[in-house]
């Protein structure tokens, strides 16, 4: 069975796959498995982009989304008719006979199935079916530079699934996409001496978890303490510098923060 693994530490926000499904889908007439696709409206490989945290601490996270090959896709279980999973994993909607079907839309809980007004039919990522058929991989996958997209039988990744990801996996459809290095969310601040007018290196931050368990790291060159790759939750910081009084605060997590300055000499 083929498997789709992204490692979003590798993406860089290129677009390039973006622009390679664009290359191999529009314009082009694969019989028996697409009718081409659109040239605006549809992103049948689509990199989705979310800034976390606030001025001056942000990164942006960049995530490669398509169609996820559901085991237990909800497409195939309502319309059987038309829609198939395939022997290798992929999923894949018949453009002949899934005609005039719009409702077939709907069906995806994750919107990754895109309406052709002009050819009224519903359309999707297969994994580019036509390739992997004729022995060659995704054309997305191909055209990465930084080789963030990966794809194959899922013996060959054994080793990473463990620590891989699925994107909504409440869904409960049992995705055949991967997801390596998921930033998570992030609590950042800054500690400095008001009364020197200077920022403190190397003063001890500790973070206290949800669960009561404990992350130490130092500030840096510029007073900045990081704590990243975190869940929604209730956390505690702690900042202590020698010869300085020790500061708490405690912060309720559900999106990236920037906590703001902090003067240990108050």
């Amino acid at each position: 069975m083929k498997v789709f693994v992204i490692d979003q530490a590798l993406c860089n926000g290129c677009y390039g796959c973006q622009i390679a499904c664009k290359d191999e889908h529009c314009g082009n007439d694969w019989p028996g498995y697409q009718k081409p696709q659109p040239d605006t409206g549809h992103f049948w490989m689509k990199v989705l982009q979310k800034d976390h945290g606030q001025t001056p601490k942000v990164r942006v996270e960049y995530k490669p989304f398509m169609c996820q090959q559901c085991d237990k896709c909800p497409v195939v279980e309502k319309f059987p008719e038309v829609a198939t999973k395939r022997p290798d994993g992929l999923v894949s909607i018949d453009p002949e006979r899934s005609a005039g079907m719009k409702e077939i839309v709907d069906a995806c809980p994750y919107g990754a199935i895109y309406w052709n007004e002009e050819l009224e039919l519903p359309q999707k990522c297969d994994g580019c079916a036509h390739l992997v058929d004729a022995g060659e991989i995704p054309h997305c996958v191909d055209l990465c530079a930084t080789e963030a997209l990966k794809f194959g039988d899922e013996e060959e990744f054994a080793d990473i699934l463990d620590d891989a990801e699925l994107f909504h996996p409440e869904y409960g459809t049992s995705p055949r996409v991967y997801y390596l290095n998921a930033p998570g969310l992030f609590i950042g601040g800054q500690v400095y001496d008001g009364n020197e007018d200077e920022v403190l290196i190397g003063a001890k931050i500790t973070l206290t978890m949800p669960d009561g368990s404990k992350q130490t790291t130092e500030s840096d060159h510029f007073g900045d303490f990081w704590f990243k790759k975190l869940q929604p939750g209730k956390y505690t910081v702690e900042m202590n510098a020698k010869g300085y009084d020790v500061k708490t605060v405690d912060v309720d997590l559900d999106k990236s923060l920037n906590i703001g300055d902090f003067d240990l000499t108050k």
